[in-house]
């Protein structure tokens, strides 16, 4: 087992002193003199806050004083009258002071400090291409950049957010990871985790009285028969991005379909819920094959060659389809097949046309303000873990700021309401479906270069929200909150 991790650290983007103390270095990787409009207007709300702040206890002050301007002066003579003898000073003076005292003390009162662990398993460098290799800080990144959002806003409610990382190689000790976490003061943990560690992690936290927030696991059996009262799923499951796929093609008209499924397990899942959205659509699979895993290089010289000759033949002799369709989680196969199959056929699925929470190339509703932000932090584009990792971060510090409390019973309490939501830059509000608390989201369908369409469909109606019409809805759903 490999296991790291850092230390508790306050994101210092929106500190007072890194705006108002003596210019520091900047962290790795970053510039400091590059300033953003969002930095220029966060100087500004700090300015205008502490004039504020200074001009109201300026005029407490001096109102204090006002009113005991007689009894502070010394006995005294006007025109041969002697006035009044003064009140003793002490008392007078000791309750203005203390007053005083009292007010600055209560400005810099300790904030509400909030712990939020993340666990993540890490995942096969062994891609197709060299640009889908994982990033050292993949999906950490998209919770940091979100724990910065949080403590700007943080910065004017007294609230202070940290974040802890640990990293397990696979098939390491989750839940001691996880224990770690939790004995630290972590109410909160944001996992990227295989179903088995997910659960396991989800009945410890359970009894710490944690919330888990599944950034990471697309599988069914967690929102269904799997499902756990204390577990957020912020990743979308293999149903909503296989219905999302699905509606596009009826959109398309292209009804057949011919399905390549991988040899892996995580393959053989994502296979059946191709299956499932064809018979929900309407949809027909002309035919269905498996594509073995032998292992290899993937990259090699050789390996290139032997894929040019061997997709074609294995896409040949097959009944018409309209499009090809390919269930590849492992990424064994799928970015081979666009423009070497036997007959001129789009792929999609796990390769050509993708269905996605997110991709770097995402630009609409505003999407291009967070991509760039998060240019800026990580030097790379966001993926579609590191902005799932930030919604789960969000949702943290948008709960925190209304209920004013690092309860995480009270933050759930509040998300499963009917007045939470969640913004996350793809034309709509996300919200929890209160049965299996999974996120509502628009599904993205992208080739990587840009956002072809997004699912719901124009025209696929439902009695609640268009959202629903992805992914299992309440009447079939086995899953049992407690």
């Amino acid at each position: 087992m490999t296991l790291t991790r850092s230390s508790w650290s306050i994101a210092p983007s929106g500190s007072l002193r890194h705006w108002l103390g003596p210019k520091a270095p900047a962290p790795a990787g970053e510039s400091s003199s590059d300033l953003t409009v969002e930095a220029v207007r966060f100087q500004k709300r700090v300015s205008f806050a502490i004039a504020g702040w200074a001009s109201a206890k300026a005029a407490a002050t001096t109102a204090i004083l006002r009113r005991m301007r007689f009894s502070l002066t010394f006995p005294s003579t006007h025109h041969g009258v002697q006035r009044r003898p003064a009140q003793r000073r002490g008392p007078r003076a000791a309750l203005v002071a203390a007053a005083i005292v009292g007010v600055a003390g209560a400005a810099f009162a300790d904030p509400l400090a909030i712990k939020v662990g993340v666990l993540r398993q890490t995942h096969s460098r062994e891609t197709i291409s060299i640009l889908d290799i994982p990033a050292a800080d993949d999906f950490v990144a998209g919770a940091k950049l979100a724990m910065a959002d949080n403590n700007t806003t943080g910065q004017f409610l007294d609230q202070s957010f940290s974040l802890q990382d640990v990293k397990i190689a696979p098939g390491g000790d989750a839940v001691a990871a996880a224990k770690g976490l939790l004995d630290a003061g972590a109410g909160f943990l944001i996992a990227d985790l295989p179903a088995d560690a997910l659960l396991k992690v989800a009945d410890l936290a359970r009894e710490s009285h944690a919330l888990v927030f599944n950034a990471g696991a697309p599988d069914e059996r967690l929102r269904e028969e799997d499902c756990r009262a204390n577990v957020i799923h912020t990743a979308p499951s293999r149903a909503m991005l296989a219905d999302g796929l699905a509606e596009y093609l009826f959109w398309k008209q292209w009804p057949r379909w011919l399905l390549v499924v991988g040899s892996h397990p995580e393959d053989v899942a994502l296979g059946a819920a191709y299956e499932r959205a064809a018979k929900k659509f309407g949809a027909k699979i002309v035919e269905k094959r498996t594509f073995e895993d032998a292992g290899g290089g993937r990259r090699s010289d050789s390996g290139v060659v032997q894929t040019q000759r061997q997709m074609p033949v294995f896409t040949q002799r097959a009944p018409d389809y309209d499009v090809l369709i390919a269930a590849d989680e492992n990424e064994v196969f799928a970015g081979y097949l666009p423009y070497r199959t036997w007959n001129p056929r789009p792929v999609m699925g796990s390769g050509g046309l993708t269905p996605t929470s997110w991709d770097p190339s995402h630009e609409l509703w505003g999407a291009q303000q967070l991509q760039n932000r998060f240019e800026r932090m990580a030097h790379r584009g966001m993926n579609a873990r590191d902005n799932q990792a930030w919604v789960a971060m969000r949702m943290i510090g948008d709960a925190v700021n209304r209920t004013k409390s690092a309860d995480p019973k009270a933050a759930r309490d509040l998300m499963l309401s009917p007045d939470f939501d969640v913004a996350d830059f793809k034309g709509v509000k996300l919200t929890l479906r209160p049965w299996n608390l999974q996120l509502r989201q628009p599904i993205l369908l992208t080739d990587g270069r840009g956002t072809v369409s997004v699912s719901p469909q124009e025209g696929f109606l439902h009695q609640v929200t268009e959202l629903d019409t992805l992914g299992l809805d309440k009447p079939e759903t086995k899953c049992k909150l407690d």
